[in-house]
């Protein structure tokens, strides 16, 4: 497959594809993500802790018998390890502090090496917590969105990792991208009941933040679970323990996808009520009462709006053609997973195929988000 199917990007860096390893205390180092992760986009690290307080907090969890990392010159530490990694997949490093002064000298060194900065937001151990580090800051959103400022001045990338179901998760969506977050790392966790879709949904209408989530991705399925409702990169932790080639199955199940497709991540359609608001690309005109007129107010258009919207993208490409179809317009149709024989014989007449036209509803989706007058 080729290195830029994809055309994955945030800053200066390009990922492969949208498949990571995600940070698993005392276990992803570089040695565990050169083994695990070879064919993964991204890589991250960690987490390590940079402060005293959280040094202290890991050498108790280790006594308890859980991994950490535990070092008496952590940056040392975390250059050796970027400097480990292979070449192929994005550097990302998670890193735990109490205190900012670390946090801004480990993010200046990570733009130094072209890698990510991801600032632990997600740590539950009750020793973590308990200094106010991880999870904890979740509840202190004044100082994180204080400390997102002052990192993102160093001018690394900033992805912060958080847990769902701790706080109103759209208000903290919404902080930590106004305070300058470039991605959001999302452990989308409902106990008892695996991945939260719905709120991965509700989230990725709530902004336009990078977005990786995370938990119970096993197989494929699942990871299309989470990409079908707005996630741009899936990480997978502990499954890579059991299933060694999860992350290269992961990866060659999702390239074969955009090969064919055109758009690995594309939404449901939104009158399912699981297609978040890139699904606007698929609907139909809006002539008569269903959800579409619900999620264009979202975006402060008018139907006339959304309307004209669309038409006004679809000038000059080909999805202006399409006379034969219900409303005489591409623009109009809907996913290409979905059987239509008028689309398809449109698709086949112009000569478009099926991943060169779902490459152009990324395109209208993206527009349509872009002129929204609620974004």
């Amino acid at each position: 497959m080729s290195n830029d199917l994809f055309n994955i990007k945030i800053g200066n860096l390009s990922f492969r594809n949208p498949i990571a390893l995600a940070p698993m205390g005392g276990m992803t180092n570089s040695s565990f993500a050169n083994e695990y992760a070879k064919d993964a986009g991204l890589v991250i690290i960690g987490g390590y802790n940079l402060d005293a307080a959280t040094q202290e907090a890991a050498k108790a969890i280790v006594e308890r018998g859980r991994g950490e990392f535990v070092s008496d010159e952590p940056l040392d530490l975390i250059e050796s390890e970027i400097k480990a990694l292979n070449e192929g997949p994005v550097k990302c490093v998670n890193v735990r502090s109490t205190t900012l002064e670390p946090l801004i000298e480990a993010a200046r060194l990570l733009k130094n090496n072209d890698a990510i900065l991801e600032l632990d937001a997600h740590c539950r151990q009750k020793e973590m917590t308990g200094i106010g580090a991880g999870q904890a800051l979740l509840h202190k959103l004044p100082e994180l969105c204080e400390w997102i400022g002052k990192i993102k001045e160093s001018g690394v990338i900033l992805s912060v990792k958080v847990r769902a179901n701790i706080v109103d998760d759209i208000g903290l969506v919404k902080s930590i991208e106004a305070a300058g977050a470039d991605i959001l790392h999302l452990d989308a966790m409902k106990e008892g009941a695996g991945a939260d879709l719905k709120l991965i949904k509700e989230i990725r209408d709530s902004t336009r933040m990078f977005l990786i989530c995370n938990n119970s991705v096993t197989d494929i399925e699942a990871a299309k679970d989470m990409f079908t409702r707005g996630a741009d990169v899936v990480s997978v932790a502990r499954g890579v323990v059991s299933d060694p080639a999860l992350i290269s199955n992961l990866v060659r199940s999702i390239s074969l996808l955009q090969n064919d497709m055109g758009w690995y991540n594309a939404p449901k359609h939104v009158c399912r009520g699981e297609g978040d608001l890139r699904g606007l690309a698929f609907c139909c005109l809006p002539v008569k009462p269903c959800p579409v007129h619900n999620n264009i107010k979202k975006l402060g258009y008018t139907a006339q709006e959304f309307a004209d919207i669309k038409m006004e993208f679809a000038r000059g490409n080909m999805l202006e053609y399409g006379d034969s179809t219900c409303f005489g317009s591409l623009a109009w149709c809907c996913k290409i997973s979905k059987p239509c024989f008028l689309r398809d014989g449109v698709l086949e007449t112009l000569g478009v195929t099926d991943a060169e036209y779902m490459r152009l509803k990324k395109e209208l989706a993206d527009h349509l988000l872009n002129h929204a007058k609620n974004r």
